[in-house]
């Protein structure tokens, strides 16, 4: 029997025709990556293959590496296999990965969202016979609301925060997260702050994207200098000795867990923002339907109810054990 064109093993998603694994787990020879999140980018790869937009990214994260760049819709052949990165929304740099080998087509999504959060280049529909997803969302209880509201709550609870004269903080994921809100902030209300992870992987795309001024948090940084402003920090930052300085501050976070009752009580912040660099429950079926693949391999989330609910709808739907996290509730991925 003829093996399938991708293939789960205990290194990663292995293309056994052109001997490349897309976003292992473990060392690999040749790696063909989605995003700059550390559970896809990861270090100890001989060869990366990544869209260009990507290099700086994982070279900041993961040192002196032998990476190479593809543009989007670009396809590059090894052994006869064609692949080409495709945008997947989901953060700065990220993307899908077609794979095609004699009329097959396979789409490995890495992490996506279908919602254009005007920073990354928007999700793109590529169809295929069989279509890799994530569902990290993957639950009818997962709906967003739309960005501009969000980020409406978000410049509206900072400046009822600065009239009570006390500093806000906000959590999110140093990579796409932070910058999304960093986006979206009024800095009409104030001046805005940054943990110095926040800061770094900040000046690391800044010349991708167009961000407001930020100022980064220092020793020397004074109470009274953050009074009234907001700082945007990674969430592993709460509950530590750099944030005591901050007295009297709110907490705040940006995560699609917050649409979770008592996800923000679980991890002692003030308020809580539904926002998620991921697809809701509706995003999911609607990007599946739209791809006109027939088989489903479901990966990390709530794979199990994801891709029974998808077999009740007639498709082939299974489930692949991965080493992804997604925007979990152990990391930084909010």
């Amino acid at each position: 029997m003829t093996p399938p064109l991708l293939q789960f093993n205990d290194k990663g998603i292995y293309c056994q025709q052109a001997d490349v694994y897309l976003d292992p787990w473990r060392p690999v020879k040749n790696a063909i990556i989605t995003h700059g999140h550390s559970d896809h980018a990861r270090w100890g790869h001989q060869n990366y293959i990544t869209h260009y937009s990507n290099i700086p990214i994982i070279k900041y994260r993961l040192g002196d590496i032998n990476v190479s760049g593809k543009n989007w819709n670009e396809t590059f052949t090894i052994n006869g296999v064609k692949f080409s990165f495709h945008p997947a929304g989901h953060i700065i740099g990220s993307a899908q990965i077609r794979v095609e080998y004699k009329g097959e087509i396979w789409v490995f999504t890495g992490d996506y969202k279908t919602e254009d959060d005007g920073i990354s280049v928007p999700y793109e529909v590529v169809k295929c016979h069989s279509f890799i997803t994530e569902c990290t969302f993957g639950l009818p209880a997962f709906k967003w609301e739309p960005q501009a509201d969000v980020m409406t709550e978000i410049n509206n609870w900072w400046a009822e925060n600065r009239a009570e004269g006390k500093t806000s903080v906000l959590f999110g994921y140093s990579l796409g997260k932070a910058q999304r809100l960093l986006k979206y902030l009024d800095p009409s209300i104030g001046q805005i702050y940054t943990h110095g992870a926040i800061e770094n992987m900040t000046n690391i795309v800044r010349p991708m994207i167009d961000l407001p001024p930020t100022i980064r948090v220092t020793s020397e940084t004074k109470k009274e200098d953050l009074l009234g402003n907001i700082v945007i920090a990674p969430p592993s930052a709460h509950g530590s000795t750099w944030i005591r300085k901050m007295t009297p501050f709110v907490t705040g976070t940006a995560s699609g867990w917050m649409a979770f009752r008592g996800a923000r009580r679980r991890r002692a912040v003030d308020r809580g923002f539904v926002l998620s660099d991921h697809c809701d429950w509706t995003g999911l079926l609607e990007s599946i339907k739209a791809t006109g693949a027939e088989k489903v391999i479901c990966t990390h989330g709530y794979s199990d109810i994801f891709s029974r609910y998808l077999r009740e709808l007639g498709y082939d739907a299974r489930t692949a054990n991965t080493q992804y996290e997604g925007e979990t509730n152990d990391t930084d991925e909010g």
